[in-house]
């Protein structure tokens, strides 16, 4: 095994043991704490199924590579191929959905009650367990034409129709059929990505007016800053790492995508940036929204 197979490994290892155990601890928590309760709040809700897609993820993206890097290229048959590449989409697929969800639900939440959407505050609540499931049954039924182009290694024969990523291959296909499937899979992407910054736009603007509302109330002397800072620098983190790494994974992907023989570390590199909002999230939930359910029922997100 070569040195950069190695360092390979270790980054992928490091990497996805820590992702893995920050989603199944927050799932876990999330899991006592709707025992404790007779239900979780609507945040609680999008966020314990926002680590449930992220750890699919991780196990699907991130346990592949290290096999693959510690020399074990050769034992991904075609159907573990389309497993693995099935669940990694909808895993991104429902994660880039659900963040979405859960900026444009605490918009809506903390939006000024005269906003053309003050109806929706009352009846937003009622609808995200099932838009939650909604997103899930989306995406189970549009990557099911995924696994479908899907091959180990050991036959990829013509690699001027494939394009190798780390441990599996994918067919390159210009039908009609693949067409719609790209527009199925990218425009979703594009479309939840845009509405995630407008709606955490929104948010910071809304929580910047409410603290200088009730400025009078915090006096220069408090050590702690105010609740609504607290919110607007959880917001802003939260956005900033889903659509900075997301971005970059993307373009990345695109790159490998139409380059015949993409290097290792090119490869390598793309799959670690996407997994790196997964990895990291649970952790910023954790360190910013460190108040929820039942512990801070009175936050201002």
């Amino acid at each position: 095994m070569s040195r950069s197979d190695m360092a390979i490994g270790v980054m992928f290892l490091t990497q996805t043991t820590l992702g893995i155990l920050g989603n199944l601890s927050f799932v876990c928590y999330y899991l006592l704490l709707h025992d404790k309760e007779s239900a979780l709040r609507s945040t609680d809700l999008i966020l314990k199924h926002l680590s449930l897609a992220n750890f699919f993820i991780i196990l699907s993206h991130g346990v592949p590579h290290i096999m693959a890097a510690f020399g074990m290229k050769e034992s991904f048959s075609d159907f573990g191929c389309k497993i693995l590449l099935y669940i990694y989409r909808l895993g991104r697929g429902v994660s880039t959905a659900l963040t979405c969800l859960l900026s444009v639900f605490q918009t809506i939440t903390i939006g000024p009650v005269y906003f053309c959407w003050k109806d929706l505050k009352v009846r937003a609540p009622r609808y995200i367990e099932s838009s939650i499931y909604l997103c899930w049954i989306l995406y189970v039924i549009i990557n099911f034409i995924f696994p479908m182009q899907a091959y180990g290694k050991q036959n990829n024969k013509n690699m001027t129709t494939n394009r190798y990523f780390g441990f599996c291959s994918i067919k390159v296909s210009s039908n009609l059929f693949s067409s719609i499937y790209l527009v199925l899979l990218i425009l979703p992407e594009v479309l939840f990505s845009v509405l995630i910054i407008c709606g955490s736009a929104a948010m910071m603007y809304f929580l910047y007016q409410h603290k200088k509302q009730v400025q009078y109330i915090h006096t220069t002397t408090s050590p702690r800053s105010s609740p609504e800072s607290r919110a607007t620098q959880s917001i802003f983190v939260l956005v900033c790492t889903f659509v900075i790494f997301n971005t970059l994974s993307s373009l990345l992907h695109i790159y490998v995508a139409f380059t015949y023989h993409p290097s290792v570390w090119l490869v390598s590199f793309g799959a670690l940036l996407s997994l790196s909002f997964p990895t990291v999230s649970p952790f910023i939930f954790m360190r910013r929204f460190h108040c929820t359910g039942a512990l801070c029922k009175n936050s201002p997100i």
